[in-house]
């Protein structure tokens, strides 16, 4: 067994070479036992378009059926459709276990868990591993009990009914999903909307033969920006694989994570007024958006991740909660988990009532800092973590030239905060890499805090 497939969030890897029969149907059987000794009956699954999804599923039923569970098959959906069906009382099931690769390359794939109602990460997916070896050679000879459900459909109509205001949508848009799956849940919604749209690659296909389905990645969207512009079309909408993270684009910005989230909370300010909206964003948003969601209500900073944020959300009741690389989760008016097709048709909201050019200036008016994109160092995955303590002790009693440091906020890795700007080194809960971001007042202290944070790592 390889260990390294059981990440924070998720289980992931390579097909066949640390994703095999073996692996799969113990780690079926482990979440087996885990629902019948809770006196749970049954587990929805769902699958993206890889072209191994289709057998995980078949290994999963297999190691799902020593313990009896009922399997509902959700079929080829959206990430988010198998979160929605565990809030479906048709199926009256708190389980799912979505097999996607997200936006991994093509040869990975892998498990994003909910049991009981709640995410399945880290401590538990860590239990679920150290408990594999004690399974042995499982008998998978029973017949797994499995029954269709038609959760998609119950999706997009509940998506039909829930936007309604943007019937006959008085701009044209663009959409791109990547040769994922976000098409499945998107196209039949605008349809149904009567929204024009033009899409790009919206037939699923696990080979995704045009480019990668990451939308955070800036190259992956030149087709569509490249087709807004053909077409003069001023609104754009892109998917990742498996349709948990989105993309907007307008006629001259690319919104980022933490953008997004400024314009939303705006909107739900302004909608459960006298109520202030409590906002969520992780250690990587910029400064910004904490200070302009403190004006409408309160912000709150929190460590990076979709399981960390579904949960701390449903911790403090509050609006929404947003990653930079396009996860928003609602629990404004839905259910708190990160949905991409939904989250897209929020922004479209955002376009009912102001022009394009109105909505890009929200943003661009916003006070301007210098930053980085988030940028990745390789490491070693057995010494990452150890890497950021060693660093929190030296930039506790930093060098005498250092710049002047206000705060250590260390909830997820470290981010510095200076007094124009600040730096934060966190390691990846998924690969071995630790991931950097700066932002400040100008250039020249963005480079020095940069550089003088940097110099730590190295020596």
């Amino acid at each position: 067994m390889k260990e390294h497939i059981f990440r924070e969030y998720d289980i992931r890897g390579i097909f066949q070479e640390d994703l095999n029969q073996e692996i799969v149907s113990k780690i079926a059987y482990g979440i087996g036992k885990l629902l019948k000794d809770h006196d749970e009956q049954s587990i929805c699954i769902g699958y993206d378009a890889r072209v191994h999804s289709l057998q995980l599923f078949e290994w999963l039923s297999l190691g799902l059926a020593i313990h009896g569970i009922k399997i509902y098959d959700l079929g080829m959906i959206p990430t988010p459709v198998a979160y929605f069906a565990t809030f479906d009382s048709a199926l009256a099931t708190r389980n799912s276990i979505m097999i996607t690769g997200s936006h991994n390359p093509k040869e990975y794939n892998g498990f994003k868990i909910t049991l009981f109602g709640k995410p399945f990460y880290g401590q538990d997916i860590q239990a679920l591993k150290d408990s594999l070896a004690s399974f042995g050679d499982l008998s998978l000879s029973q017949t797994p009990t499995i029954q269709k459900s038609a959760i998609l459909q119950s999706y997009i109509d509940f998506l039909t009914q829930h936007f309604q205001s943007l019937q006959n949508f008085p701009h044209k848009i663009a959409i791109d999903c990547g040769n994922g799956v976000a098409g499945l849940g998107i196209i039949p919604v605008l349809k149904n909307l009567n929204i024009d749209f033009v899409s790009l690659y919206e037939t699923p296909d696990g080979e995704f033969p045009n480019h990668h389905p990451d939308p955070s990645e800036e190259k992956n969207l030149l087709s569509l920006k490249n087709l807004m512009k053909e077409q003069d079309i001023t609104i754009g909408l892109a998917f990742d694989g498996d349709a948990d993270r989105i993309a907007l684009l307008s006629t001259n910005h690319s919104y980022k994570g933490d953008e997004l989230a400024i314009l939303f909370a705006r909107e739900i300010a302004r909608e459960i007024a006298p109520a202030k909206p409590i906002i969520i964003g992780e250690v990587k948003c910029s400064q910004v958006m904490y200070e302009e969601c403190d004006k409408l209500g309160s912000s709150v900073m929190y460590k990076t991740g979709h399981s960390n944020l579904k949960v701390k959300l449903k911790e403090l009741n509050a609006s929404l909660a947003a990653e930079m690389s396009g996860h928003i989760f609602f629990n404004d008016r839905y259910f708190g988990y990160d949905d991409a097709i939904y989250a897209g048709l929020r922004a479209l909201e955002l376009f009912l009532h102001k022009s394009v050019k109105e909505v890009e200036s929200e943003i661009l008016s916003l006070p301007q800092l210098c930053s980085t994109p988030e940028e990745k160092i390789p490491t070693q995955e057995e010494r990452k973590f150890q890497i950021i303590q060693d660093l929190i002790t030296k930039l506790q009693n930093p060098p005498k030239e250092f710049p002047k440091i206000l705060d250590l906020i260390t909830i997820d890795g470290v981010r510095v905060i200076f007094e124009e700007g600040w730096g934060l080194v966190r390691a990846s809960n998924t690969t071995p890499v630790l991931v950097t971001r700066f932002e400040a007042k100008s250039q020249e202290k963005l480079q020095e805090y940069k550089s003088c944070i940097l110099g730590l790592l190295q020596n």
